[in-house]
């Protein structure tokens, strides 16, 4: 039986960063995936290829509609989804296979199949073959990601009631797709077809898009998709989706009022958020117990009631996002070690990947009134951008929220022109507690997206706004 100071269960973003980190420390590191390549949900049918078909569909979408603005003619302008999909599938390849080559560079032992515990040091490796494999470690980490939600009485197909996984995957562009849940996933999966074509219907049970991120983004981000044509049905429950031929019928009702409603489309987008992925970890043989949503439960370091058992990424609380898991990783790799690391939740930025995308910092403005913290706001559009009208991306805000008495930037909010880039600029600032004025008086290219975010700024700070 192998020993090892450290054994890693799954190896997404959280997994094998952490056993990357644990290697450069010293630590004697296995890793165990149940699946052929490594980089778990993210690398393989999440953020990478969905990231790598969001940018094919945007070249599309411009080369459609923008081109001919630019003083470019095109003639027979088609999509041709297989070789997006063949793209899409290159680039996943060139991904996972650079985390194997890292695996075997920093000297980690990868065992392939499914972990389980035996006891709090010892798992089991069940093998495709049916064979299996027990191994020991001083210290164990689950990093075993998250899978997606259903919803009650909606039986997903894997061919027309779809998830994630199978939208990457489709062999032509819908007529008509209806996505259930406003969330970050199905509203980036609905734009990429949305751009190649396709009508989208959304459903969602709250109020607006994207609810957990600041209303205004929501808010603006509808506006931008209801340009590509998508309808929206906020408020409202789906009750069932069924498949009849080629069509699927999602039967839905208003909860204000009860009025049952119907949409046909090809297909049906379920994205109603994930859910952590423990199933088969027998947990119990560890001395460890889920919570009611399914969550490991860990306290400030991340070690579970077990000494010596950590989890992080999706299988703990928190945003379910890849950096996080990321930062997680680190995190207890060098608590392991005997470091002392830290970890400042508050600023993890959120993005989402449309175009133009959305991302986020901070509070949002609810979270400072329900925890009345004194705040004024800065605001500054694209429109008002020399660079945003130069390449045509003039929708969009930025959007900064700072104490009232100190001027501490306490929130960043924008969607716009590459603002999955920009928001690191914010992070940074909040990192060393910077003031609005702060940004307001540091130099900033010109012509550049970024001038925006010093604008939002300047407006913060007795609303300097230059340019508006």
């Amino acid at each position: 039986m192998s020993n090892f100071d450290v054994a890693i269960i799954g190896s997404g973003p959280g997994g094998y960063v952490a056993a990357i980190r644990c290697a450069q420390l010293g630590l004697k590191t296995a890793i165990i995936e149940r699946y052929k390549t490594l980089g778990g949900t993210c690398l393989n049918v999440g953020c990478i290829p969905s990231k790598a078909m969001l940018d094919s569909s945007e070249h599309y979408h411009n080369a459609e509609h923008t081109f001919k603005i630019h003083g470019i003619d095109l003639n027979g302008l088609k999509v041709n989804l297989l070789q997006m999909i063949a793209r899409k599938n290159e680039v996943v390849k060139q991904n996972v296979d650079g985390i194997a080559f890292l695996m075997k560079k920093n000297k980690i032992t990868v065992f392939e199949g499914h972990g389980s515990f035996l006891d709090k040091n010892t798992l089991s490796i069940a093998k495709t073959d049916g064979s299996s494999e027990q191994i020991t470690a001083k210290n164990i980490i689950i990093a075993t990601g998250s899978k997606p939600m259903a919803i009650p009485g909606v039986e997903i197909d894997k061919k027309r009631i779809i998830t994630s996984t199978e939208a990457l995957n489709l062999q032509e562009v819908p007529k008509h797709m209806v996505v259930i849940g406003g969330g970050v996933i199905g509203m980036e999966l609905g734009s990429v077809y949305g751009r190649l074509g396709a009508k989208v219907s959304v459903i969602e049970f709250t109020d607006s898009l994207i609810p957990t991120m600041d209303a205004a983004m929501g808010k603006e981000l509808q506006k931008v998709l209801a340009k590509l044509g998508f309808d929206f049905y906020f408020g409202h429950k789906v009750t069932g989706v069924a498949v009849k031929g080629k069509q699927t019928v999602v039967a839905f009702e208003e909860l204000k009022t009860g009025e049952k409603k119907e949409l046909k489309a090809d297909y049906t987008l379920v994205s109603v958020g994930r859910r952590p992925y423990t199933d088969g970890l027998s947990l119990e043989k560890a001395g460890l117990t889920a919570d009611e949503r399914g969550r490991i439960p860990v306290n400030n370091h991340l070690e579970t009631t077990v000494p010596g058992i950590y989890a992080i990424g999706d299988v703990v609380k928190g945003a379910m996002l890849a950096h996080k898991a990321e930062e997680e990783g680190v995190f207890v790799a060098e608590l392991i070690a005997g470091q002392k690391p830290h970890i400042n939740y508050l600023l993890i930025p959120n993005v989402v990947y449309t175009w133009p995308e959305v991302s986020s910092v901070g509070y949002t403005e609810k979270e400072l009134k329900e925890q009345a913290i004194p705040y004024k706001t800065g605001a500054f559009p694209f429109k008002a951008s020399g660079r945003a009208r130069a390449s045509m991306d003039m929708d969009g805000v930025v959007r900064v929220y700072a104490h009232k008495d100190t001027d501490e930037i306490l929130g960043v909010h924008m969607i716009g022109p590459r603002v999955a880039d920009m928001i690191a600029e914010a992070v940074v600032a909040m990192e060393f507690r910077a003031s609005a004025e702060d940004i307001a008086r540091m130099s900033h290219a010109h012509p550049t997206y970024t001038e925006v975010f010093r604008e939002a700024c300047l407006a913060a700070t007795a609303n300097r706004a230059l340019h508006m």
